[in-house]
Formats: structure tokens, sequence, C-alpha cells
């Protein structure tokens, strides 16, 4: 009875050709998802990548998302939207939030949605995994999660496991891409790879990123 129980999830069809990336401010989406985003892109050539950050329109930080973006998702054809909501007053902008959802859902009909995971204690990311189902209600919506101060790390229920390469290109490229971020306690080397190789722990691989699915549909043929 041992071995690895792992159940491997596809979307119908069996491919991926679209994606939804939503956060709350620069450089969530590759702290969270950035391995997994990696291994997409080199999995389905041509990805389509539609993303959604809510703060740092008009700075250097949408610059450094930009590119940073460009190299987690390469060879996918990306678009990136960043407002210019004020960071740490997103609740304040509840409506403004959930019109800039709503828009890019029209443009988009995306396999997979990362968006922050529900149990975040910061009110940006909280709001926005909040909103999140609102729009995209029949897809697939992975909540990431992002270490900080907050004794905040969920329980997840989703595993993407990471190779050594994988995990140690994902490093990489975070302190290339943000390098506004490098003053930052919790923006090291041992934070990332330390929560990923607990992840990878706990689902039998070296490195892993971890998500929060708060339901799924299975089909088993005949529908």
């Amino acid at each position: 009875m041992g071995g690895r129980r792992v159940l491997t999830l596809a979307p119908a069809g069996g491919e991926i050709r679209e994606i939804a990336l939503l956060a709350a401010h620069c450089d969530d989406i590759a702290i969270g998802a950035g391995g997994t985003l990696l291994s997409l892109a080199a999995a389905y050539p041509g990805l389509r990548v539609r993303a959604l950050v809510l703060s740092g329109g008009g700075t250097a930080r949408a610059d450094e998302e930009g590119k940073a973006l460009e190299s987690f998702c390469p060879g996918a054809d990306l678009e990136l939207t960043v407002l210019e909501l004020p960071d740490g007053r997103t609740p304040a902008h509840w409506a403004a939030v959930k019109a800039a959802l709503g828009e890019l859902r029209r443009g988009c009909e995306p396999d997979l949605v990362f968006a922050p995971q529900p149990g975040d204690a910061h009110q940006d990311h909280r709001l926005l995994a909040e909103l999140v189902p609102t729009e995209f209600r029949d897809h697939m919506v992975l909540g990431y999660e992002i270490l900080k101060w907050e004794t905040d790390t969920p329980r997840p229920t989703l595993f993407c496991p990471l190779s050594p390469a994988i995990a140690a290109r994902k490093v990489e490229l975070l302190f290339a891409a943000y390098p506004s971020q490098h003053d930052r306690d919790w923006f090291d080397e041992e934070a990332f790879l330390g929560l990923a190789r607990v992840r990878g722990v706990q689902c039998k691989s070296r490195y892993a990123e971890a998500f929060v699915i708060a339901k799924a549909a299975m089909t088993f043929g005949g529908v």
C-alpha cells in the first residue's frame, strides 16, 4: 500500500490554452506561483496569459512586473494590466476592484485562474480573493500563498511539484526582476526555497508550490 498517492488533475480537453493571473501587488504572482508558471510555459508553448495587478501602475514597480512576467512566462501571449489603486487601501476601492475583474473576465476564458488564497491576512490580498469567484464562477481558481510576517500560512489542497532546476530558476528570476524588494527582510533565497522544500515534502517531491482550491468538479464520462 506504499508509494505516491497523488491524483493528477487536467482541465477539460487535457490542454491548458489560457490562464488568468490576479494579484494585489507587483511580485505577488511570481512569489506565489513563479515555479508553476515556468512549468506551464514550458509544457504549453504559446500559452495565452492575461494578468491583472491592482497597485503599482505608473511606477517602477509596474515596469518590474512586466519584465518579471515575461521571464516567468517565456514564449507566452502575455497581456498585463497594472492599476493605480493605493497599496494597503484596496478594501476602500471595492467597486474599482470588482469592475477591473469584470473587465478582465469579459476578455478571457481561462482554463486556470491564479489568485491570492482566501485565508490571506493582508487586506488587499483577502479582498481580491473574495471577489475572484464572483467573476470567475465556473473556473478552477488556484489560491497561491505568500510567505510574510503574518502567521497565515494555509493548509493547501493542491500541489505543483518543482524540480530543483525550476525552484532555483524561480529564485534567480525573482532577484533579477525585483531589485526594489532586495532590502525586504523576507525577500531572500532561504525563505523562498524553504517554503518550497516544505511543500515538496508534503507531496513527495524535492520542491513544490502549493495552492488552496475552494471547490473542483470531476467528470468520469457519460456527461
